[in-house]
């Protein structure tokens, strides 16, 4: 602030008020700081890499990644704003773009750890593991205390009797149990690690233990939950009119760790189809359209109000979000899980697009996203830390599709079953492919093959053929899910003979 009464010109002190205030999650306002530093001076890259970072947080993706692209023009040599670009194109699913500059932000900073894990994360996704494992391992030895990079070696390596992480991580967790993040982390791979290693009692205590803390600093409101499935129905029983009819898309939804990376890859391995992974644009373009007030983008307030929306709107925007973005404008997946509840809405706004909705057992579900550790920046998915919790989750989702199975067009919503896909592929993918106007092409039963980045939980299994090892994992577990069974049996979602039965 003195630098800048000395000089009101000063760019350099509006670029470390701008990284200041972006620190403190004020990102509007660091915006407005680095807007005020690019006038005061020429274009420079750390400048608009740092406000690409701020418009990502603000989910405003097409302007981040035109600040991103403006600054990967001016060729930055320096690490951080070459790491900043890749979490930029990252977190816009360019995770290709983002290799490069995570790969010279390494070679540039070679002793930061943090630039290291950047790296192995998009390794990873990109389904280079070796690469990945390497990655992290260098982040762990120049920063033992990176918990990031310890957990993600767990998940992406298969733990065994001779060679596993058990008791470094029982030797790290004592240290970081107060931390709610660290011990989620942490307390995952332990129980990753005891999976692997066929101890479900270790693996749930693990979990428990994982997610107590961050359960308990949290607020969790099932009714905010209900009042979203509730409004979602009411949508359905009110189809609206008109659409956006250019464009066909296809949405790949449900609970996740249902099987949707799985029929996403099979479908993005048809010559006709791209992947655009994970896209949160048809909720902001609701929100935005809505003007509604809430702090959330996905709530029973926006989803009543699409009702007042211009559904033609809603889907133009949407597709326009996506095309400036990611250059899409063929048959292309968006496969957002929680996307299932703009059903009916997506529907309207988009009436040749399609939905597949993937089903899985419930209690394989339940067991499934209470194994799962989700970002905790997205508080939708908070139900995953308590394992009740998530049963009553599933118990209103399961209702809500039920609802949508019954009204929406069949030739425009259907559902798929997890255990269906795996017991035949090909049937399964035959059925989904005409569904989408498809015509069946070989290399979609070879959907490990398909070499495009993943950026899910699933990454590393969906490098491998089918497998069966997770039909029915739940009745391994079924000795220490019974809270959540109970919920599951009351609302008739699973019948007692199935607990019975060995």
């Amino acid at each position: 602030m003195k630098a800048l009464q000395a000089d009101p010109a000063e760019m350099r002190a509006f670029y470390l008020l701008g990284i200041l205030t972006a620190d403190h999650s004020n990102h509007s306002k660091a915006i407005e700081l680095f807007d005020r530093a690019l006038a005061v001076g020429t274009p420079r890259s750390d400048i608009l890499a740092q406000k690409a970072r701020c418009q990502i947080a603000l989910l405003q993706r097409e302007k981040a990644v035109q600040s991103a692209e403006a600054a990967a023009k001016l060729e930055p040599d320096d690490a951080f704003t070459l790491d900043t670009l890749g979490v930029v194109f990252s977190r816009a699913g360019l995770h290709a773009r983002s290799l490069g500059f995570y790969q010279r932000a390494t070679d540039a900073a070679s002793d930061v750890a943090a630039y290291h894990y950047n790296h192995g994360a998009a390794l990873q996704f990109a389904g280079r593991m070796d690469e990945a494992r390497d990655a992290y391992r260098t982040c762990l030895a120049l920063d033992p205390s990176d918990t990031r990079a310890r957990a993600a070696i767990v998940q992406i390596t298969k733990q065994t009797e001779s060679q596993n992480e058990i008791a470094q991580l029982e030797q790290v967790f004592p240290s970081i149990a107060d931390d709610a993040d660290d011990a989620l982390r942490i307390g995952h791979a332990l129980a990753k690690a005891h999976e692997d290693l066929n101890r479900p009692a270790d693996a749930m205590h693990w979990l428990a233990r994982a997610k107590a803390v961050k359960w308990a600093g949290l607020h969790h409101d099932e009714a905010f939950d209900a009042a979203v499935f509730e409004a979602a129905k009411r949508a359905a029983d009110e189809p609206g009119a008109g659409g956006f009819t250019d464009a066909a898309p296809i949405f790949i939804v449900g609970m996740p760790r249902t099987g949707t990376t799985l029929v996403d890859r099979i479908l993005s391995s048809h010559s006709e189809v791209t992947s655009a992974g994970e896209l949160a644009d048809f909720g902001l373009a609701l929100k935005q359209l809505s003007g509604t007030r809430s702090n959330y983008v996905l709530d029973a307030e926006t989803l009543n109000a699409a009702a007042r929306v211009d559904a033609a709107t809603v889907g133009q925007t949407y597709m326009a979000r996506v095309k400036a973005t990611l250059g899409l404008s063929g048959r292309f997946i968006d496969k957002l899980p929680l996307n299932a509840i703009y059903a009916p809405i997506i529907l309207s706004a988009l009436p040749n697009a399609r939905i597949i909705c993937l089903r899985r057992h419930p209690a394989d579900t339940v067991l499934s996203n209470y194994r799962q550790l989700f970002a905790t920046r997205y508080p939708y998915y908070d139900y995953a830390l308590n394992l009740e919790a998530t049963a009553n989750y599933y118990v209103g989702f399961d209702r809500m599709i039920r609802h949508f199975s019954d009204t929406l067009p069949a030739d425009r919503f259907t559902q798929v079953h997890y255990e269906d896909v795996v017991a035949d592929i090909e049937g399964e993918a035959r059925r989904l492919l005409d569904f989408c106007g498809l015509a069946f092409e070989p290399q979609c039963i070879d959907f490990h093959r398909n070499a495009a980045p993943v950026a899910t939980a699933s990454s590393a299994q969906v490098r491998e053929p089918l497998y069966t090892r997770a039909l029915a994992r739940w009745k391994r577990y079924k000795a220490y899910l019974g809270p959540a069974l109970d919920i599951l049996e009351a609302a008739d979602c699973i019948q007692p003979s199935e607990r019975a039965a060995p």
